[in-house]
């Protein structure tokens, strides 16, 4: 793997951008329709929402490509990733399951591990990692790009091959939710809102195509630390990304986009887009020097994956405690203000860049504090 001693601001940047991002989206707020960009695509399709969590991916695998540790043994590789990959899952596993308790009528009640979901953000990080820190420790460049092509055709391949005839991309009828219920079960899965339909956004077959997000990212780190930064480079990612998202576009008339399914369209497009954003930034603070609010990013990159747990727990502790008869105070705070003050979708929109400064004031103190949150 690459070692080196640089590092450069806009990768640290890019990932404190994207955690500020998830942060926003997920948290848009309730007492009206989420503003449309803080929406993911229904299913088909693609919004600015959807860039959020391939973006995480793609950084995991700039931070891959900056890894300094000199590893002695394999057995210290493998020990290291197997031991993060473990701690990262789990920490998902119980996001999930927590807060242990749920409301039911005349008290509360235990939620059993029989209904906990399995997969979820934190875990596909966790597996994207491991994967993709084993294919770019162990292949050369070149043939790390051949297993990614080989994944998204593969990925292409399963659906139709085993996915319900005329319904391969459909929520029901497509070959990963078939597989996520013989796997895992009908009640280990993601039922939106409660519902009875099982559909696992983050399940174990288009886990597949988010490792190619994690070896592009690795990728274009690797390409950075070896050019520079240079008007060349960013001329170099600005021309790769245009080349991945018109590859994508073009492929979509075959493959749609999804995120929900995380096609292997969409797994180019993103990258593409990625790609174009980094080029930017590189242009922007290591090459023209404008470097005026990146300390805000900064701050979110250097504790990413605490603060985001951080987010998604706060977010369920407001959901869980009550102010009133079934009005949590998630709701209510949004009732009372939020939706008085700023009324329909733009309230939403106020409410999420709120709890997301609320974040950010703890990695603020943390960062102040030289309090480094190593996950």
């Amino acid at each position: 793997m690459a070692i080196t001693t640089e590092r450069f601001t806009a990768l640290d940047v890019f990932r404190g951008m994207t955690i500020c991002f998830m942060i926003i989206v997920n948290a848009p707020g309730s007492g009206a329709d989420v503003w449309t960009p803080l929406d993911h695509a229904p299913w088909i399709g693609f919004t600015p929402t959807d860039l959020v969590f391939p973006s995480f991916l793609f950084a995991v695998g700039n931070a891959l490509s900056f890894s300094k540790k000199k590893f002695e043994t394999d057995a210290a590789f493998i020990g290291k990733i197997f031991k993060r990959t473990v701690i990262i899952f789990l920490l998902g596993y119980l996001m999930y399951w927590f807060p242990f308790f749920h409301r039911e009528a005349g008290g509360w009640a235990f939620n059993p591990l029989s209904h906990t979901r399995i997969m979820g953000v934190l875990q596909r990080i966790a597996l994207c990692y491991f994967f993709g820190a084993l294919i770019v420790h162990y292949c050369s460049q070149k043939t790390a790009v051949i297993i990614s092509v080989v994944l998204l055709m593969g990925y292409w391949i399963f659906l139709l091959a085993f996915g319900e005839a005329g319904k391969e991309y459909t929520m029901l009828g497509n070959a990963g939710t078939k597989l996520d219920i013989v796997i895992m079960g009908n009640a280990h899965l993601y039922h939106d809102k409660g519902g009875p339909i099982a559909f696992d956004p983050e399940g174990l077959l288009s886990t597949l195509t988010g490792i190619v997000n994690v070896i592009g990212g690795f990728l274009a780190g690797a390409f950075i630390q070896r050019k520079g930064k240079n008007y060349e480079s960013v001329a170099r990612l600005f021309m790769a990304g245009v080349l991945l998202i018109a590859t994508a576009l073009f492929w979509a008339q075959f493959f749609p986009i999804a995120k929900k399914l995380w096609t292997s369209s969409f797994s180019l497009l993103t990258i593409g887009i990625d790609l174009l954003l980094l080029g930017f930034l590189i242009f922007t603070i290591e090459i023209k020097k404008i470097q005026r609010g990146t300390n805000f990013f900064l701050t979110f990159g250097r504790n990413s994956l605490a603060i985001y747990l951080l987010s998604e727990l706060l977010l369920t502790v407001f959901q869980t405690i009550w102010v009133g008869p079934k009005l949590s105070f998630y709701d209510w705070i949004n009732q009372v203000f939020y939706q008085r003050v700023f009324p329909g979708a733009f309230g939403t929109l106020v409410f999420a860049i709120c709890y997301m400064m609320l974040c950010w004031l703890v990695a603020y103190v943390l960062d102040k504090r030289k309090i480094y949150i190593k996950i």
